[in-house]
């Protein structure tokens, strides 16, 4: 356990840490804000392939739907078969319905280190972990444009993440015709509310550096989401 930790701190935690410091004593005004936005856009330049294939293949599936309610709705009683059409429905469409998620979880280890990087912040006792060529910062300063600590929570910083994420979301989700007995439907519009709410919830209480990676990363999304629909309906068929 002890080496998984190390292995996770030397490859992921301390290039972090590093990164966000050396940007925060190089960029103009020494602010705290831009470089988490700075770095957090270079983690996302770096996975951007990773996050156009997750994102293809969310809108893949999503514009499958229709297909897949109307197998459920023919072989509802017959669940070997449904399962059965739907992989052959798959199969014939080139979707794996679990290719969206492996770049996610490929991506999952770096927002945990991203967390432990902003909740420590620029806290001197970490300096240790600096390398050589990284220089100590002088004074400290948590502040975004001079206007929010990001040490501290911040409600207005929470609920700007859970608004865009809705946004992403919905933007990412097609239209569909509404059926009074669509689960299926409901279930997805649930979700489209509760994902945002429960961001929200969360980033209420920790330190609103959190907040702003989040909100960076969905705003990279949301524009990387426009890029990727846009070509789609551009190409000629």
């Amino acid at each position: 356990m002890n080496f998984i930790i190390t292995i996770f701190n030397e490859v992921l935690y301390r290039p972090l840490f590093n990164a966000l410091v050396l940007l925060y004593e190089y960029i103009p005004g020494a602010d705290f804000g831009i470089a988490i936005i700075i770095l957090t856009i270079l983690i996302k330049l770096l996975f951007y392939p990773l996050g156009t294939k997750s994102i293809k293949s969310q809108k893949s599936l999503a514009d499958l739907q229709p297909k897949i309610k109307e197998l459920q709705e023919k072989y509802k009683d017959d669940k070997e078969k449904q399962a059965k059409e739907m992989m052959e429905l798959y199969k014939k469409e080139k979707i794996s319905p679990f290719s969206g998620c492996l770049p996610i979880l490929i991506q999952l280890p770096v927002l945990i280190a991203m967390y432990r990087v902003f909740w420590g912040g620029l806290d001197p006792s970490r300096f240790s972990l600096l390398y050589s060529f990284v220089p100590a910062p002088g004074e400290i300063s948590s502040m975004f444009l001079g206007l929010v600590d990001l040490a501290k929570p911040n409600i207005i910083m929470a609920l700007l993440v859970g608004i865009f994420q809705f946004l992403q979301i919905k933007f990412i989700t097609p239209k569909t015709k509404k059926k009074a007995n669509d689960f299926s439907g409901r279930m997805q519009k649930q979700m489209m509310y509760f994902m945002p709410v429960f961001i929200v919830v969360i980033l209420w209480r920790l330190p609103s550096a959190l907040a702003l990676y989040i909100l960076t990363t969905v705003l990279f999304t949301i524009v990387q989401q426009y890029i990727i629909t846009k070509k789609k309906y551009v190409e000629p068929k």
